[in-house]
């Protein structure tokens, strides 16, 4: 619970009942490896925080071929947040690639505890519009930037999930096969030789 009190303080200032009955709200809960915290088809009914350990958001086309949406790592907010807001199934997967521990807040107490901290609602609305600017911004270099430099990017942006994350699953992030990633790393690593 430490952690996740760490980042809401973050952005907002909590008295100590208040964090009292935010942790009266909290649930604690372990995942093994390979496990989903979250499948499509079910309603999303927590919001979940990565104590520790990762996770990797995805859907499945069509054809049953895996698309990653994003990773997750601790400190990090998880799930499908459409289908938590409007309690309807949800389209994305939510699965550990490790052992997870998480902290989960369900919808139902998420509700009561804006009525009752209102200023969790701001934290919140900072955590959702943080993540959609994000979410636009990979949008844009999705259609502007090539996939050596996306490669870069993600791996420049965020070290410590490239090195706990299979090559193949990265591929699936940056919307390439696991054969067109592994060219782009020997080019790399060309250059850097020479």
């Amino acid at each position: 619970m430490k952690k996740l009190l760490i980042h809401i303080k973050k952005d907002i200032k909590l008295t100590e009942s208040e964090e009292h009955y935010l942790q009266s709200k909290v649930v604690q809960r372990t995942f093994l490896k390979g496990q989903y915290i979250l499948q499509a088809g079910d309603v999303c009914k927590n919001q979940t925080f990565i104590y520790s350990g990762k996770v990797r958001t995805f859907y499945l086309d069509n054809n049953g071929n895996e698309h990653i949406i994003a990773f997750g790592i601790e400190n990090w907010w998880v799930g499908d947040i459409c289908s938590f807001v409007t309690q309807t199934p949800a389209e994305f997967n939510t699965q550990c690639l490790e052992k997870t521990t998480v902290v989960q807040i369900s919808y139902e107490d998420m509700e009561q505890l804006y009525d009752e901290i209102p200023k969790l609602e701001r934290y919140f609305r900072i955590i959702i519009q943080t993540a959609y600017g994000n979410m636009s911004k990979r949008v844009i270099r999705n259609h502007s930037m090539t996939a050596k430099e996306r490669y870069l990017l993600f791996i420049n942006s965020f070290p410590e999930t490239a090195q706990r994350v299979p090559q193949y699953m990265i591929a699936s992030y940056l919307g390439i096969t696991k054969e067109f990633l592994s060219n782009i790393r020997k080019q790399i690593s060309e250059e850097i030789k020479s």
